[in-house]
């Protein structure tokens, strides 16, 4: 009030000793007022002039999975405007979902609302609710659903514009179209999963001891069966032994011993990505702890009461009972990834296929992370002569080993199987390639003999797997892509440089394996790291509580997490059926 009443005197004063005022006011709109006074006209001109900001543009994230909040806990939100659909309002560290399944730890622990972790935005984040049902890449358009109860007034169905679109939605299970596997199996892939096989893990145990059932009908009741010997499958396994074993047989005396786990593998060794060590070690141990191990059999058909396999080794269709399955054998596309991949002309692939940098190909301004896209890495031999070329500056038409040295740095982190394939050669250094067929250096090579040196690198590729730690990175590379970008002013897509200055600003994206964990049951675990070393057994187990425990999201998972396991060991694990 005290700025505007100064303002009316000054416009209803006459000075004497100048011809002209000039106030200039700001006001809270964030714009500046000029008022003017002049004696020679005797006319008062306001002229308000406004200095928006400039539009920023736009980035939806789809999903809150790992590679999702990777990316926005890295990216500098005040360069864009950032908005986030998903319809699940949580992050869920997915790792621990096997142990919810048996109230090892509880389903909260393992959950922080996405709310709490966009607070670093400064409300500069939204979040929307909802699912997104179709992907407009023409028009840049997503068109979504909310999926809050129908009851509450206004629309659910709304619309949102892009510039930038995050792909970040997951994958689904895959059933490989089996009969009878979405009726009558359980998966585990979300939270509520777990917490149904909670439920159904129990409701077994109720069912076997109700009077008048004959054993045949209780073993049946406690037959579980896991389809698929991967890390999910063998975490659960080892579980529900664990959980059984330790808990449920002194609540449910009477059937102690009627409790059976069977693991079903197509493959002929369960954790088949694993080291052969770890692989052997789990079977043994698996072995010793009473749960069967059915290698090389193929689930044909699920019923409510048989699962139908047939072994591969002889042909034979048998027939096993089960009280529940547990169907875990890998991922598939989700609709509206299908829909979108079906648009942009990416048909018959099993994930969205993108470039090194993790745009989706044949569609701009579109990335996709994590379990729904692949990356698909350019092959050294298509670029072969241009690179050649690049090393080649006398322009002699051959490299000597010096020329080489200086490229191939380029050339690894362009190309990253180039040291997949060193590291399979077990090669001492990379000068090596230029080795003749006897082991002797040559002074120099031609283009051919160039060729010849690198034309088995590309078999080196490998698709990535479907990991939490493979999503990460790629969201955690992607913001520091999207932070560069807005620095520099250039495209985070490239382009390739082999010389000159700015090469490698933007650098393909590039996995780095931190190693996996087993947790096999009994306390024990095995893991593979870095370096080529594998351990396995009880100090393994603690190295998992450590590492999972620090790859929480906050403090409070963490804490709640490290709780759960110190309740399990002090008063086991809670048999209700919530």
């Amino acid at each position: 009030m005290g700025a505007f009443s100064f303002l009316s005197r000054v416009l209803h004063t006459k000075p004497s000793n100048y011809s002209k005022i000039l106030v200039l006011v700001s006001v809270s709109s964030g714009g500046l007022i000029a008022y003017a006074e002049s004696h020679s006209n005797n006319e008062t001109k306001i002229v308000e002039q406004s200095q928006p900001e400039p539009k920023r543009k736009r980035v939806v994230v789809l999903g809150t999975g790992w590679a999702s909040i990777s990316f926005l806990q890295d990216l500098d939100v005040s360069s864009y405007d950032v908005q986030v659909v998903s319809p699940r309002n949580y992050f869920a560290f997915t790792p621990l979902l096997p142990s919810v399944t048996c109230g090892t730890v509880e389903a909260r622990s393992i959950v922080e609302p996405i709310r709490n972790i966009l607070k670093k935005g400064n409300g500069k984040i939204h979040f929307w609710e909802a699912e997104c049902l179709k992907i407009d890449a023409k028009e840049k358009k997503l068109h979504c659903r909310s999926n809050i109860d129908e009851n509450l007034v206004g629309n659910n169905d709304f619309s949102l514009d892009y510039d930038y679109l995050i792909v970040a939605v997951g994958a689904r299970v895959n059933t490989f179209n089996t009969p009878g596997v979405l009726e009558y199996c359980h998966f585990l892939k979300e939270v509520e999963d777990a917490q149904r096989i909670r439920r159904s893990v129990i409701d077994c145990f109720e069912k076997a001891v109700l009077p008048g059932l004959s054993e045949e009908e209780r073993r049946t009741n406690l037959h579980f069966v896991i389809v698929g010997g991967g890390p999910t499958g063998i975490e659960f396994a080892a579980e529900l032994h664990d959980f059984v074993h330790e808990d449920l047989v002194r609540i449910y005396p009477e059937v102690k011993d009627l409790a059976k786990i069977t693991v079903i593998q197509s493959g002929d060794h369960i954790l088949n990505t694993f080291d052969e060590r770890i692989s052997t070690f789990a079977e043994r141990k698996f072995q010793r702890d009473g749960i069967e191990v059915l290698t090389g059999c193929r689930v044909v058909s699920v019923t409510d009461e048989f699962i139908n396999m047939k072994v591969k080794a002889t042909g034979e269709n048998v027939k096993v009972p089960h009280g529940m399955v547990v169907w875990s054998t890998g991922v598939g596309t989700r609709p509206v990834v299908t829909d979108f991949m079906e648009q942009i002309g990416q048909t018959n692939r099993r994930a969205l296929a993108t470039d090194e940098w993790l745009r989706v190909k044949g569609c701009e301004g579109v990335y996709a992370l994590g379990d729904c896209a692949t990356v698909d890495q350019r092959k050294i031999m298509e670029d072969i002569t241009s690179i050649f070329k690049a090393a080649d500056k006398d322009n002699s038409g051959t490299l000597t080993v010096d020329e080489f040295e200086d490229v191939i740095e380029d050339i690894i982190i362009s190309y990253p199987q180039v040291e997949l394939y060193v590291k399979s050669k077990h090669l001492l250094e990379v000068v090596d390639l230029l080795r003749d067929y006897e082991g002797n250096k040559q002074g120099e090579i031609d283009i051919e003999g160039f060729k010849l040196a690198l034309s088995h690198v590309d078999s080196q590729t490998k698709s990535l797997p479907a990991t939490a730690q493979v999503a990460a990175q790629q969201g955690a590379y992607l913001s520091r892509c999207f932070n560069r970008w807005e620095q520099c002013k250039r495209n985070p897509e490239g382009p390739r440089h082999f010389k000159g200055s700015g090469r490698h600003e933007f650098r393909p994206f590039s996995y780095r394996h931190l190693g996996q964990f087993a947790p096999l049951g009994g306390d024990q675990a095995a893991a593979e790291l870095p370096g080529d070393w594998v351990s396995m057994g009880r100090s393994t187990q603690w190295l998992w509580y450590s590492v999972y425990a620090s790859k929480q999201v906050s403090w409070r998972t963490r804490i709640l997490v490290v709780a759960d396991w110190t309740r399990r060991y002090i008063f086991g694990r809670d048999s209700s059926r919530i």
